[in-house]
């Protein structure tokens, strides 16, 4: 189903009280669609995650009650999303747990109750950071280090499922994982890697069968991977613990391959779970804060980035309250972490489908979740055929969407010290953690920043004058590098001279050395926020800038060669030959002023008016102006004086000269 231009439907669709009934229909159609995809997705997530499978849901309820009446981001679905679970994973595993590997122990639990706690205080962080305006944190972090942040978070997705979808047991760090995935394949578990190959076959080709047959875009890949998975799981009989043979080797299946839920209409509330504040206490104590930060600070950025790209393609270009959008998120998570859910954020892909499936306000948001309550509420039983390796295959689709080959293409066709930050970022991820890796990345952003002669106060700090040209519009023109981490401060004076004092910007990039690619980027969104004003922000200035790459964001360093500007000063007689044997040479011109003046030799103790002559000046390459040295060296020797000035220059526009 496409979306509806604002070309066929001008009035811009409001979530409040009218919203809800006059866009009713579309908006309880789009919710319904989304819950299919959103329904296997929570549950899969949360067991990657190290929590029990309801607790995804438990999450995507919450959302889409909270945040449907908190933000005013009418499109974004909210919900627990892929790029936390290697937080949530990993802070479950520093409290002892392993999540639903080999079952949910008492150990496990314990582990599962301090990582809510842990959500808890970040939520809190989120909710005072929101109230603070701390929603401008999206404009700080380097594109190609979230990049490649989002590619680890991939890759470790993948190898973190890949024992799930083939039923062997497998844990231990990312690249531990990946020496022992030869052990995985060897020992897998026929039925269960059976069910994991269909899953993933589905997912692949899914997309392409609904590109030759349209009317099925909108059933959605992962619904097919229940319908077919799950029969096969109870072919296999599933639910009885039991063994088999194949190829002279017994394997034992049963349950502990299948989602744990309810066992009774109604009881999902027997796993509402409550935060053990323990884990803020003794030998834990520092690794909840660091988790906690974790939670917050990549939590944060990835909710804030998502509903920044959601408004990109919403089809009426609303804007989004980003701290509104974050106290939502934190409001959210406080109330999903005290009842056992999982932490959420604005998710991209769901909320993509929203739009797809043609959604008009925030309700839409607020009918999934209503689904998902009346799903588990209603039909827990079902749920509990479901295999954990569909589930799995899944993931593993998602992951390898986060680190499709086409991520490294696009961001090497912006230019390859991009692919080497994003490269950086991502081996970095895989080698420590994502807070350590991200950091990687935005050092070697700053290292290459230094190498393209950034200076370092120019790192952190803005130098831009801004000048009055009309009553409607201002110049602003920046003197120093517009880099990432200057960008905040430099947005600010964009936004306060242009959005807040309804003005046009002229942005006078031409004194500028260097502007890299993610403030490119963000310049040409600007542009789109001050289109959405009915005002213009222009850019300037950017053809004395030689682009890095091809790509229209690539990074750009201001034009500047090497040459000498040679004046002369020389008496009338030879003002014509100078002037000609510059262009015999092969300047491209000269100057001529007349003046007056005295050498030291005509000098007296009283004042005189100096002698008439001329000065000459032209500004050529180094090789043009060896001849045009040795030509004047010969005319200094003659009867007529002639005084010559050689300076290096650097020259903006060469190919002027």
């Amino acid at each position: 189903m496409k979306t509806q231009s604002p070309a066929l439907s001008s009035e811009r669709p409001i979530g409040n009280a009218k919203g809800f009934t006059q866009y009713l229909k579309s908006d309880l159609t789009s919710g319904f669609l989304v819950f299919l995809i959103a329904l296997p997705l929570c549950l899969g997530i949360a067991l990657a995650s190290g929590f029990p499978a309801i607790a995804g849901i438990f999450t995507a309820i919450v959302g889409a009650f909270t945040a449907t009446f908190l933000s005013n981001s009418e499109l974004t679905i909210k919900g627990p999303a892929a790029g936390l679970i290697v937080i949530v994973a990993g802070c479950v595993e520093s409290f002892g747990g392993d999540g639903a590997l080999g079952g949910f122990s008492p150990v496990d639990m314990q582990a599962y109750r301090m990582a809510l706690a842990v959500c808890s205080a970040a939520a809190v962080l989120q909710i005072l950071f929101g109230l603070r305006k701390g929603g401008i944190l999206g404009e700080f972090f380097p594109l190609s280090a979230v990049h490649g942040m989002l590619a680890a978070i991939g890759v470790i997705i993948i190898i973190k499922q890949i024992p799930v979808a083939l039923g062997v047991e497998g844990r231990g760090e990312p690249l531990e994982m990946l020496k022992e995935m030869p052990h995985y394949f060897a020992h897998l578990n026929p039925e269960i890697a059976l069910i994991g190959l269909v899953g993933l076959v589905i997912m692949f080709t899914w997309p392409l069968v609904q590109k030759k047959l349209t009317f099925l875009k909108v059933v959605p890949s992962p619904l097919i991977v229940l319908l077919v998975t799950v029969p096969i799981g109870m072919g296999f009989d599933l639910l009885h613990d039991h063994s088999y043979s194949f190829h002279g080797h017994r394997y034992e299946v049963g349950e502990k391959y299948l989602v744990t839920m309810p066992d009774r209409v109604f009881g999902m509330f027997d796993f509402v779970t409550l935060p053990d504040f323990s884990a803020f206490r003794g030998a834990h104590l520092v690794e909840a804060i660091k988790w906690t930060l974790m939670f917050f600070i990549i939590g944060t950025l990835e909710s804030v980035l998502s509903a920044k790209a959601v408004d990109v393609i919403d089809p009426w270009k609303r804007k989004t309250n980003m701290d509104r959008d974050i106290m939502a998120v934190g409001a959210g998570n406080l109330v999903a972490s005290l009842v056992g859910g999982l932490p959420m954020i604005s998710e991209i892909v769901r909320s993509r489908a929203n739009i797809d499936n043609g959604a008009r306000t925030r309700y839409a948001n607020m009918w999934h979740g209503f689904f998902l309550l009346v799903c588990v509420a209603l039909i827990p039983t079902v749920l509990h055929r479901i295999p954990l390796a569909a589930l799995a295959s899944m993931l593993i689709f998602t992951g390898f969407r986060l680190a499709h080959p086409r991520e490294f293409k696009h961001v090497y066709a912006i230019g390859p010290e991009q692919l080497l930050i994003f490269a950086a970022t991502l081996i970095g991820v895989l080698a420590t953690d994502l807070l350590i890796g991200i950091v990687i990345g935005i050092g070697v952003k700053i290292a290459i920043h230094l190498l393209n002669g950034v200076p370092v106060d120019s790192l952190f700090r803005t130098f831009l004058t801004v000048e009055e040209v009309d009553r409607e519009s201002v110049r602003i023109t920046p003197t120093k590098p517009a880099v990432f981490s200057n960008w905040i401060s430099f947005r600010n004076k964009l936004v306060d001279a242009g959005l807040i004092q309804q003005k046009n910007v002229h942005l006078d990039l031409s004194a500028c050395p260097f502007v890299d690619h993610s403030t490119m980027e963000k310049l040409h969104e600007l542009e789109d926020d001050f289109q959405r004003s009915g005002l213009k922000l222009t850019l300037g200035g950017l053809e004395v800038h030689t682009p890095l790459s091809d790509h229209e964001h690539s990074a750009r360093r201001r034009q500047s060669r090497p040459m000498r500007r040679i004046t002369v000063f020389a008496p009338h007689a030879l003002e014509s030959e100078i002037c000609q044997k510059f262009m015999d040479l092969g300047a491209s011109g000269y100057t001529l002023t007349e003046c007056r003046g005295r050498g030291k030799t005509g000098l007296s103790g009283q004042a005189v008016d100096g002698h008439p002559q001329y000065r000459i000046e032209t500004i050529v390459t180094r090789p043009i102006a060896e001849p045009i040295l040795d030509f004047l060296k010969e005319k200094a020797d003659g009867p007529h004086r002639v005084t010559t000035c050689v300076e290096d220059v650097d020259v903006l526009k060469p190919g002027a000269f």
